[in-house]
C-alpha cells in the first residue's frame, strides 16, 4: 500500500472503542477517524467516502448494495458481535471484500441481566420513586409495587437468552411459560418451562419478554389485537428487536390499559426521534439500547477490532471472516 490507508470506525456511541484496546499498531500503518454519532444520507457517505476499511460497532447503521455501490475504494470491513442484520453479505461478496466480525461475546449474559434491571424496575416502579426522592418527596400515594414470585413468566423465544431470564425468573418462584413458531413440548421441558400457545401466553403472563430474531412470520407479532388481549397488569418487556412489536399501536395500547407497563429497550429509531409518545407515558420504562452494552463486551469489541484491523493491513489471514451466503 502506497499511501495510508484511511480507517472509519462508525458507530461508536459509548465511545469505547479507543479506549478499550491498544491502537497504537494500527496507528502506525493508517489514519483512523472514529464516529461517534448516528449518521445517515450525506453525513454517511462523506464520513466514508474514501475509506479504505471500515469498522462497524453493532449493526446500527444499515449496509445495504445502494451504499455498498458509492464506496469504489472499500477494500475490507469488520463489525463487532457475530451478527449483523443489517449488512448485505451478497453485495460484499459480489464485490469480492472481505467482512470479518469480532466473534462471540458475553452481550448474551449482559442482555439476560438488562431484562431483568427492566422488568425489576417496571414491577417495583423504581423510574418514579427514584423520581420522587431526587424532587425531595417521598411515597406520593401512587401505584404500589408487585411481587413477582407465584407470577407467571412468558418468554416469547427460549433460546440462549431467553433461557438465562427463564433461570432467573425460576429462582424468583415464578411459572415459567414459553412459545415460539418451532417450540415443542420436550425443548421447554428441558429449559424448565411449560410450552404454551402465544394466545395462552399473552393472556394470562404477568411478564411477557421477548426473546426472538425477527422474521417475516414474526414481524410485528404483537400488533394491536395481541397487545389488547395482555392482562391489564402485565409488564411487556423487549430486549430483542423492536420489529417484533407493532410499535405505532403500543401508544393507544397502553393508554387503554392492556399491557399495563412495558419496559423496552429498543426501538425502531434509535435514538429516539422528538416527541416519541412512550416517552411521556408514566406506565413506559425506557433504556437506549444498552442491554449488549457493558465493559467486558466492549473490550472484546475492541481488542476483536484491532485483530481484524492489524491483519488486513498486514496481509495476514483475517480473523472469523465471513463466509459469503450460499
Amino acid at each position: 500500500m502506497s499511501a495510508r490507508p484511511r480507517i472509519v470506525v462508525l458507530d461508536d456511541y459509548e465511545q469505547a472503542m479507543r479506549a478499550m484496546a491498544d491502537w497504537s499498531a494500527i496507528d502506525a500503518k493508517a489514519d483512523v477517524t472514529v464516529q461517534h454519532g448516528k449518521l445517515r444520507g450525506d453525513a454517511l457517505l462523506a464520513a466514508i467516502a474514501e475509506a479504505d476499511a471500515i469498522a462497524m460497532v453493532r449493526d446500527r447503521t444499515p449496509f445495504k448494495a445502494d451504499l455498498l455501490a458509492r464506496l469504489p475504494k472499500l477494500r475490507y470491513l469488520v463489525f463487532t458481535g457475530a451478527r449483523n442484520t443489517q449488512l448485505d453479505a451478497a453485495a460484499f461478496a459480489a464485490r469480492g471484500i472481505p467482512v470479518s466480525h469480532t466473534g462471540k461475546d458475553p452481550g448474551k449474559d449482559s442482555t439476560a441481566e438488562h431484562t431483568w434491571a427492566l422488568i425489576l424496575a417496571a414491577s417495583r416502579r423504581l423510574e418514579a420513586g427514584m423520581a420522587l426522592v431526587r424532587q425531595g418527596r417521598w411515597r406520593d400515594g401512587g401505584p404500589l409495587a408487585t411481587i413477582l414470585r407465584g407470577e407467571r413468566l412468558g418468554l416469547v423465544g427460549f433460546g440462549e437468552i431467553g433461557q438465562r431470564v427463564a433461570a432467573v425468573g425460576k429462582a424468583f418462584g415464578m411459572e415459567l411459560v414459553t412459545w415460539s413458531p418451532h417450540m415443542t413440548p420436550e425443548r421447554a421441558a428441558a429449559g424448565g418451562a411449560t410450552a404454551v400457545s402465544l394466545d395462552e401466553l399473552l393472556a394470562t403472563a404477568k411478564v411477557a419478554s421477548l426473546h426472538l430474531v425477527p422474521s417475516e412470520a414474526t414481524r410485528r407479532l404483537l400488533d394491536a389485537p395481541r397487545l389488547a388481549a395482555m392482562r391489564p397488569d402485565a409488564i411487556l418487556v423487549n430486549t430483542s428487536r423492536s420489529a417484533l412489536i407493532d410499535m405505532a399501536a403500543l401508544p393507544a395500547a397502553l393508554a387503554a390499559g392492556r399491557p399495563g407497563m412495558v419496559a423496552l429497550d429498543v426501538f425502531d429509531e434509535e435514538p429516539l426521534p422528538p416527541g416519541f409518545p412512550l416517552a411521556a407515558m408514566a406506565n413506559a420504562v425506557l433504556s437506549p439500547h444498552v442491554g449488549f452494552v457493558a465493559q467486558q463486551v466492549y473490550a472484546q469489541f475492541a481488542r476483536g477490532m484491532v485483530e481484524g484491523l492489524g491483519a488486513w493491513l498486514e496481509g495476514r489471514p483475517l480473523p472469523r471472516l465471513l463466509a459469503p451466503p450460499a
